[in-house]
């Protein structure tokens, strides 16, 4: 059954042009070889998938079952005009090999409505398109798509129009194969100024200081339930109790305990945000140097601000440099 299984798919492939309905031709072909055995396409299609995927024949015997089987659709064909091994064509939800007639117009109608909508949309509005695995799936997806775009293509004028065609082909890949898309824009994607690892630690700081507040106010002598929850939650784990004597004295420690830590993330921040500032100014030495010294230039330096006065400016440096000054000698 193996055999002959892979002597119907080869035969098929010897006599399609297209790639997309190829079942019910193998299965008749397989029939005429296997009268006995009674398979839906569903079950063939699936088997050889599986011989194909599975490596159970090796090279030479799968080229002699190709050339066994290429004579017996076409007398003229050769093995090498046959198509790939493994271009076996897959269903665009993965549950069927071929794209039937209702799914292409399906296909066809979300290709128009994502031209249609790209095509009067600014470019920082397009959303960001994620990266799409080659899987065998979204390949046939693209094999259906690739003939629908050529009468859009040909009808194009410009460079800009044929831009908005491709990106709406890219849309309707992702949204048939159901991909996550970002509609919040590219503007607004790259326009988040504030680092991950900066909120981060700022959070930590805001938290802190929340808890700075509250054991204040519990030392001062607050005793609402909000604020008496909070210093059981700082003193949590240890085995100091709010009744205790010398609660003001721990209070005032684990107070001191959190200034220490925020200065200690407020470094952290300036620390990394200087070799942030290094890395970036030598990436753009690198690559524009002109760039990077009128960055590094003051508007004093630029001339921007008031000019001084010519007497003025005379009067200031006669007076450090013409006036003689005794000087202590040091040792």
């Amino acid at each position: 059954m193996n055999a002959n299984s892979l002597r119907a798919y080869f035969r098929e492939k010897g006599e399609e042009t297209g790639c997309l309905a190829y079942r019910a031709r193998m299965h008749r072909f397989f029939a005429e070889l296997e009268p006995s055995l009674s398979v839906t396409e569903q079950n063939l299609a699936d088997r050889v998938r599986y011989i194909m995927r599975s490596n159970i024949f090796g090279d030479a015997e799968l080229e002699r079952l190709r050339r066994e089987a290429v004579p017996l659709s076409n007398g003229n064909a050769t093995a090498g005009n046959a198509a790939p091994l493994v271009n076996i064509p897959f269903v665009v939800d993965l549950n069927d090999d071929g794209i039937v007639s209702h799914e292409l117009e399906k296909m066809r109608s979300i290709l128009e409505e994502s031209m249609l909508e790209t095509r009067s949309m600014p470019l920082e509005n397009r959303p960001r398109l994620p990266r799409i695995p080659l899987s065998k799936g979204n390949r046939a997806v693209m094999r259906a798509l690739n003939p629908m775009l050529v009468t859009y293509l040909e009808a194009s004028r410009d460079h800009c129009e044929t831009d908005s065609i491709l990106f709406g082909a890219a849309l309707a890949e992702c949204r048939i194969i159901g991909a996550k898309l970002s509609m919040s824009g590219r503007a607004t994607r790259q326009s988040s100024a504030i680092p991950a690892w900066r909120k981060r630690i700022e959070d930590r700081i805001a938290k802190a200081r929340a808890l700075i507040g509250r054991l204040t106010s519990f030392r001062s002598g607050n005793n609402r339930p909000r604020v008496v929850r909070s210093v059981r939650m700082a003193f949590a784990g240890t085995n100091i109790s709010l009744f205790q004597p010398d609660i003001t004295q721990k209070l005032t420690e684990r107070i001191d305990d959190l200034k220490q830590k925020i200065a200690a993330w407020g470094k952290r921040i300036r620390r990394f945000s200087e070799r942030s500032s290094r890395f970036n100014q030598n990436r753009l030495f690198q690559s524009d140097q002109k760039r990077l010294y009128k960055s590094l230039e003051r508007p004093e330096v630029c001339g921007a601000g008031l000019r001084s006065n010519h007497a003025d400016t005379v009067a200031f440096w006669r007076g450090l440099w013409s006036e003689p000054v005794n000087h202590s000698e040091g040792p």
